[in-house]
């Protein structure tokens, strides 16, 4: 059975339905907590890498000093054309660690449920992961940071209601999705409570407005996730 390096950077960033839909897809996933100490590898022996969102930032190697270790990771595994799947931070460490970079969203704090539509690129069906996407569906946001200046040949593939990059393949292999498909309303609301959004945002409305959202996100967003599931399942590279 393949196996996925699954990197968790927090308690409440778990992968949750991402989770679920991979090992739905008969995939073994071995689940890090590398802010507790778990060791990171210093090469890809699994078949693909999921990397989450969290709270530190993608460059913040101080307060996340397994970071270095994630960017390696992601460019080993681009190198070696094995699949990696980004999400909010981890679309962010994607970026980084293949030559773009992040920073504040011009935008703000990006929070709630925003609509996403495919771009040019992401309706032209050359790639599996878009392919999978509805042309317009929604997704969950919680984010202050953003990819500011992509890596060279990256591909934009949707981008939210705000213009903002949603899902780009930033390598052949290599995707990062923005927004965090993996979350409940609950998960936000825990969010919340740590990293409040901001003042003219109705918390209650935004929370609702998800809950209600949900069987939009995960009709749009687990076909995506389980286009990835059979690229690791028979990975490219060696």
């Amino acid at each position: 059975m393949s196996t996925v390096l699954v990197i968790q950077h927090q308690e409440t960033c778990p992968p949750a339905r991402v989770g679920a839909w991979l090992e739905g897809s008969s995939l073994t996933l071995d689940v890090r907590r590398p802010d507790l100490g778990d060791p990171l590898p210093g090469r890809l022996e699994h078949d693909g890498l999921l990397v989450l969102g969290g709270t530190v930032g993608a460059t913040d190697d101080e307060d996340g000093p397994w970071l270095p270790a994630t960017r390696a990771l992601v460019a080993d595994a681009a190198a070696r054309s094995r699949p990696v799947l980004g999400i909010c931070l981890g679309h962010q460490i994607a970026a980084v660690a293949l030559g773009g970079r992040i920073g504040r969203n011009p935008s703000g704090h990006t929070v709630g449920l925003h609509e996403v539509t495919r771009t040019a690129a992401g309706e032209g069906g050359g790639d599996p992961l878009a392919a999978a996407l509805a042309p317009t569906s929604a997704v969950p946001q919680w984010n202050t940071d953003v990819v500011l200046d992509l890596p060279d040949g990256s591909e934009v593939l949707a981008r939210n209601d705000l213009g903002d990059l949603m899902m780009v393949r930033f390598a052949a292999t290599v995707w990062g999705i923005q927004g965090h498909p993996e979350a409940s309303a609950d998960m936000l609301a825990a969010w919340a409570t740590t990293n409040p959004p901001p003042a003219d945002v109705d918390r209650e409305a935004m929370l609702r407005r998800v809950t209600e959202g949900a069987d939009e996100v995960v009709a749009a967003w687990r076909p995506v996730v389980e286009a990835w599931a059979g690229l690791v399942a028979a990975p490219a590279g060696g």
